[in-house]
């Protein structure tokens, strides 16, 4: 396996590393997931549950499933609310906020899903002004 990739949350109470390869990595466009992330849409990274390991503060990671859905969850940290990775309710993967990685990935999302029903205010960001710092 590839050396190990480290995350944590904003207030640094939670660590993990997660080893590649991944099963995916793609962006979310459903409306569960613009709401769990306040944006456009989700960036996830997906690995085999034997890939990501809690190095610190796991016991402070909260979980909210939706109990209509067949996989969505979301996972956080309890004390300042950042997206944490997710164990799917079958146990075998888990599902990485990657907004929450310390380092690159090696990888970029490969894939949009659920685009049909992405926010009717989406602009792709290469149409967007670029400015290098805030305006």
């Amino acid at each position: 396996m590839s050396e190990a990739i480290p995350g944590s949350c904003v207030c640094g109470a939670v660590h993990y590393a997660l080893t590649p390869p991944f099963r995916f990595f793609q962006y979310c466009h459903c409306s569960r997931c613009r709401k769990r992330t306040g944006s456009a849409h989700a960036a996830n990274i997906a690995v085999l549950a034997d890939q990501l390991t809690f190095t610190a503060g796991e016991e402070l990671v909260q979980r909210f499933e939706l109990p209509a859905t067949k996989g969505w969850s979301n996972a956080f940290c309890s004390r300042c609310g950042s997206g944490m990775p997710w164990r799917t309710r079958n146990g075998r993967a888990w599902i990485v906020p990657s907004g929450s990685l310390d380092a690159d990935p090696g990888e970029r999302p490969s894939r949009n899903i659920h685009f049909a029903s992405r926010a009717s205010w989406y602009t792709h960001a290469s149409e967007l002004q670029i400015f290098e710092e805030e305006p």
